[in-house]
């Protein structure tokens, strides 16, 4: 007979880590490739030395010259605040006493939440991973016809939202119930009247999460601290941008003009290139038009994706419209208080009863952040069209 104590079982020792392979894995193509660490995690907080430059204590002399002085390795260092990820299931007490008498029907009740925790899970993960940390999913473009958002590619249905206009906050908890792609306009759980500049965040996320790809390339005023150290003081941590004044031709010679800007001013190797689903069709019609062979790899976690010059070229979501970021995922660490967990009570209790509901929850946690060792070895090309 299948007991609250023996889901939890099963949650502890077998779903968790099913999950935490799914999500480390196989959630997203850069996340499989960034290094996952409690190293430099120090209570709530991250502290790291990130080096830059050389070690100056070399030279050539003469026979009998002096030998040069000694000049250490350049440090630089990093503070920033653990983030806090949740994941969070449900299931009925009526459908686990429905169950109770079945093992076959209670697995399939796991199962099942297991596999819709995990696709929202990957879902959020991948759009933090390319996102800028505020929770930031989409920005009223339009109100004359209707609604319409700058982009629509962080939403998704069923995805709760908060709005918020003129930076406060206006509707919490909005349920995502249609998206139009095509149109760029959503269907939401209740009415609400619009006006250009309203923001839609991920419902509860903002400015609360990881510190992903976009972040590292906003160097306005208003941004140029990052990882606890102003920029404007360090310039190296600037990265490398290429945008042409109105459009950038996709072609070979400018991903390698960017690749070799990159490895002349920062010696650094660029070995993952992630792409907006434009700019993978882009260059693959360019390819095509010069009659070129298209080149596959496959990557951990089983991604199988074209490349150039052996490094790979993966089409991420979440990356904008005209986009292509030029990265070193050996400069990225997902630092981490814990891998992914349950959460329990005191008596080691997953499965909480709703003080509400007739309802069992279980939350999945992880307190991490990301952090970029050399922010100024990364590129990025934008405003990318068709080839002349």
């Amino acid at each position: 007979m299948v007991t609250i104590q023996s889901a939890e079982n099963a949650l502890k020792s077998v779903y968790l880590g099913v999950i935490s392979e799914q999500l480390n894995l196989k959630s997203n193509a850069l996340l499989s490739r960034i290094k996952q660490s409690s190293k430099d995690v120090f209570g709530k907080e991250i502290i790291k030395l990130a080096p830059y430059g050389l070690n100056g204590g070399i030279c050539a002399t003469t026979e009998t010259g002096n030998l040069p002085s000694a000049s250490s390795h350049k440090f630089l260092q990093f503070k920033t605040g653990l983030k806090n990820l949740y994941g969070k299931i449900e299931i009925s007490d009526k459908a686990i006493r429905a169950s109770m008498s079945n093992v076959g029907a209670f697995v399939n009740l796991l199962s099942d939440e297991m596999e819709s925790l995990i696709k929202s899970s990957s879902f959020n993960l991948g759009r933090m991973l390319y996102g800028d940390g505020t929770g930031l999913v989409a920005t009223v473009s339009d109100v004359s016809a209707g609604t319409k958002f700058d982009s629509v590619k962080n939403l998704v249905e069923g995805m709760k939202v908060d709005i918020y206009s003129d930076g406060a906050l206006e509707e919490e908890g909005v349920v995502v119930e249609f998206v139009d792609r095509k149109n760029n306009t959503v269907v939401f759980s209740k009415e609400f009247t619009f006006a250009v500049g309203d923001k839609l965040y991920a419902s509860g996320s903002k400015d609360n999460e990881i510190t992903g790809i976009k972040r590292i390339f906003d160097t306005s005023t208003s941004n140029s601290t990052i990882y606890g150290v102003d920029r404007s003081s360090y310039k190296w941590l600037y990265p490398y941008e290429f945008a042409g004044t109105t459009s950038t031709p996709i072609s070979d010679s400018v991903i390698q003009n960017a690749l070799n800007s990159i490895e002349e001013e920062t010696g650094n190797q660029i070995d993952f290139i992630a792409v907006s689903g434009d700019v993978r069709t882009l260059y693959q019609e360019y390819l095509s038009k010069y009659k070129r062979n298209i080149d596959v790899a496959v990557l951990e976690g089983g991604y199988k994706t074209m490349t150039y010059a052996g490094i790979p070229v993966v089409y991420e979501r979440f990356v904008d419209s005209g986009t292509m970021y030029l990265l070193n995922t050996k400069d990225f660490n997902l630092h981490q208080l814990c891998d992914w967990e349950w959460l329990q009570t005191e008596n080691g209790n997953i499965l909480i009863p709703s003080s509400n509901n007739p309802t069992y929850s279980a939350t999945l946690v992880k307190y991490a952040e990301l952090i970029c060792d050399r922010p100024g070895g990364q590129g990025k090309i934008s405003k990318i069209v068709a080839s002349n």
